[in-house]
């Protein structure tokens, strides 16, 4: 039983259910180092799920569903900060509003433009392609682990990289980091806290376009109901655990989505998915409960060690 769960199957899905989470949490990342909690993450890959099947579907390509979904994104983007940004509204508020926005548009849309309820699959849908690297072939644990996924998976990472390199390495990233670590000393340098922000906020809308497409053309081909199952705040939870950094979110990414794997591989051998469905939240509350304790012993630490100077 316990090599039918724990075996090269489990980590193949593992890199696929991870995906999604560290596509999202790039762009989450990202606002977070411009001082704001984009709770709408959830909304946004939502979103660009449903409008990458749109795309997909309508214009046979699965590149017009990843434009359409990336569209959709920088326009929620757009909205999201000039609620919290210009007109000063709760970010935590607007992101729930996007949310429940979200879903309700796509159940509406769903039916007025598919007429179905519940989910919608179609041979005309164009999935993602996917990508083989023949030198691999010859080895079998790698070719099992890193041929055969979608061209989302391998950019993944390469964004991982790239977003890490904008942020620490650039004028550009330390720019967005100082427009939430010291906004008032950028606007004295000439730099805008508020463009910074902006940007943030478009590139987390595009990011969350391409966690929503790798769902609905990737990961599956076919669109249902709520299919972002509370990724996107599974994604800030990675975003926590990773405190922002791009190569530790990565990591977060990763062990949230072995969790969402392992609940999939459990069905395989009989338990019942209503179990199996609560394993990556269940991780995710253990894994938030063991950062905030953390977090709390390091305050403690650091109290007592002024209070020792004192």
């Amino acid at each position: 039983m316990l090599r039918e769960v724990i075996n090269l199957t489990l980590l193949q899905h593992t890199i696929r259910t991870a995906t999604p989470l560290i596509l999202a949490a790039l762009g989450g990342l990202l606002t977070q180092h411009a001082g704001i909690l984009n709770i709408g993450m959830e909304g946004m890959i939502l979103l660009g799920a449903f409008f990458g099947i749109v795309g997909s579907y309508f214009f046979s390509s699965s590149l017009a569903g990843t434009l359409l979904a990336v569209a959709i994104g920088i326009l929620v983007g757009l909205l999201f900060a000039y609620f919290v940004i210009d007109l000063k509204s709760d970010e935590f508020i607007i992101g729930i509003a996007i949310n429940m926005l979200a879903g309700g548009l796509t159940i509406f849309l769903l039916r007025s433009i598919f007429g179905v309820k519940g989910a919608f699959s179609s041979p005309d849908i164009v999935p993602l392609p996917r990508f083989n690297m023949g030198f691999l072939e010859g080895i079998p644990i790698l070719d099992t682990l890193l041929n055969n996924h979608t061209v989302f998976v391998y950019v993944s990472w390469i964004l991982v990289v790239l977003v890490y390199v904008y942020l620490y390495k650039t004028p550009h990233g330390i720019w967005l980091r100082a427009a939430g670590e010291f906004p008032e000393a950028l606007e004295t340098a000439g730099v805008s806290p508020r463009k910074m922000q902006y940007i943030s906020s478009i590139l987390c809308g595009i990011f969350c376009g391409l966690a929503g497409v790798h769902l609905s053309l990737g990961y599956l081909t076919l669109f249902t109901e709520n299919m972002s199952a509370n990724r996107g705040f599974i994604t800030l939870a990675a975003i926590i655990f990773g405190r922002a950094h791009p190569i530790k979110t990565l990591i977060a990414a990763f062990m949230f989505g072995f969790f969402d794997a392992l609940g999939i591989r459990l069905q395989v051998v009989g338990i019942p998915s209503q179990f199996t469905q609560m394993i990556p939240y269940l991780g995710t509350i253990v894994v938030l409960f063991v950062v905030a304790k953390s977090q709390l012993a390091r305050k403690k630490r650091a109290i007592e060690g002024e209070a020792h100077n004192e």
